[in-house]
């Protein structure tokens, strides 16, 4: 028998779980790279197109396990998946630290691209399982602050590894993120639950009774349709927040003159307030809707592009950064609520597996269509130009979003 909702509901562990598998797997596995390349890059002898290639790498290994991760869960409940997941990110990660030439490194990254799709998108899909949908958007925010922590500690530990380790620094900063990624395996383990029931309990929120055929996971006239509009919105925000992230710190330095260490300095904001990224706008969805939620979003976005292609002065780029950091996660965080909305929770998987697939393919066409463009005219005005007008664009079509039925 199901009990009544306790004052203190078990989903805010599976949030708090959530956080910290999402520092751990994407926080700290993807944006520590970032951290790492000029020092990975001198330890190994690598050229930045190789050390782009084992980027990619980690987006070809994510892409890829988004495509069988629906499956998966569906056989194994998410706790076996996002376990599943974890354990070659930790295995590779700390490898990584006694990696040496270009293949291994690649290999290993590629390994840490495939655990990060099968831990992320399962932890994602739980707010659907454990939230009604007046608290999805809070709980995804919640989770998705991991990203913003992660962007803080690295911007903190890598500089202080390289001055203490010295030449070895990026190899010490692997072995720590792995060892951070085991112990984080082990809470995952520990606490994280499938479903309310399995606890006896209800989803936290509050929700209508569903009916009983909204429990069996029909398809509806128009959802595939659906499914593509969030999936090019999603896409949208994956080529642009790339092209933004990948290249403004290089605009710093080469467009407006900064020192390496006052480009850190600005980007470490970013870290700041990106960890409220999530909530702010995750929490914003919950009362607003989702629809109007990503239109804000996007428009946020439109501006920190626009600013940043205009040029305006060094004074103005650090509104666009804060700007950029304020809406960095909150896409994701409303669309792991939107697909719970818009699809019932029996669905939530492999709606959030697809429109994932639109996110990935954005993220790593993103950044090589804004270094043709680099290419072409010196400058990367031209490609956050771009972006702002696609993500204007965005704001547009979330707006034009049907209205969930429930």
């Amino acid at each position: 028998m199901v009990k009544p909702a306790a004052r203190f509901h078990y989903g805010w562990v599976i949030v708090a779980v959530g956080f910290l598998i999402i520092f751990s797997c994407i926080g700290l596995a993807r944006y520590a790279y970032t951290m790492l390349i000029p020092s990975m890059q001198a330890g190994l002898g690598l050229s930045y197109d190789r050390m782009g290639f084992i980027s990619t790498g980690n987006f070809c290994g994510y892409l890829l396990s988004v495509l069988v991760a629906p499956a998966l869960i569906k056989r194994l409940g998410a706790r076996r998946v996002i376990c599943l997941g974890l354990a070659p990110i930790t295995l590779a990660l700390l490898l990584m630290g006694r990696a040496s030439g270009f293949w291994t490194p690649l290999l290993l990254y590629f390994a840490t691209g495939v655990g990060t799709g099968f831990a992320n998108i399962p932890t994602m899909v739980l707010i659907s399982h454990w939230f009604h949908s007046d608290r999805r958007g809070t709980a995804a925010g919640l989770m998705i602050a991991g990203n913003g922590a992660a962007i803080m500690l690295a911007g903190f530990l890598v500089p202080f590894l390289n001055r203490s380790q010295g030449a070895d620094g990026w190899r010490s900063a692997w072995l720590v993120v792995g060892v951070i990624s085991l112990t984080v395996s082990a809470i995952a383990a520990w606490a994280i639950r499938d479903r309310p029931a399995d606890l006896g309990l209800e989803p936290s929120g509050t929700s209508r009774p569903p009916a009983p055929e909204q429990l069996v996971p029909h398809e509806h006239r128009g959802d595939g349709m659906l499914l593509v509009r969030l999936g090019i919105l999603y896409f949208a925000f994956g080529a642009t927040f790339m092209v933004y992230g990948t290249f403004i710190v290089t605009s710093m330095v080469r467009e407006y003159g900064f020192s390496e260490a006052k480009a850190g300095l600005y980007w470490s904001w970013v870290g700041f307030f990106s960890f409220f990224s999530g909530i702010l706008f995750g929490v914003l969805s919950d009362r607003i809707g989702r629809r109007y939620g990503l239109a804000l979003v996007f428009a946020v976005q439109t501006a920190a592009y626009l600013l940043a292609g205009l040029k305006p002065g060094a004074g103005v780029l650090a509104v666009s950064l804060i700007l950029y950091g304020l809406a960095l996660f909150a896409t994701p965080a409303i669309m792991a609520a939107a697909v719970g909305d818009y699809l019932g929770f029996t669905r939530a998987a492999g709606a959030f597996s697809t429109i994932t697939i639109f996110f990935a393919a954005g993220q790593t066409l993103g950044p090589s269509v804004a270094g043709m463009i680099a290419r072409s005219t010196g400058s990367f005005s031209g490609a956050y130009l771009l972006a702002a007008a696609m993500t204007a664009t965005a704001m547009v079509l979330a707006i034009l979003l049907p209205k969930p039925e429930n």
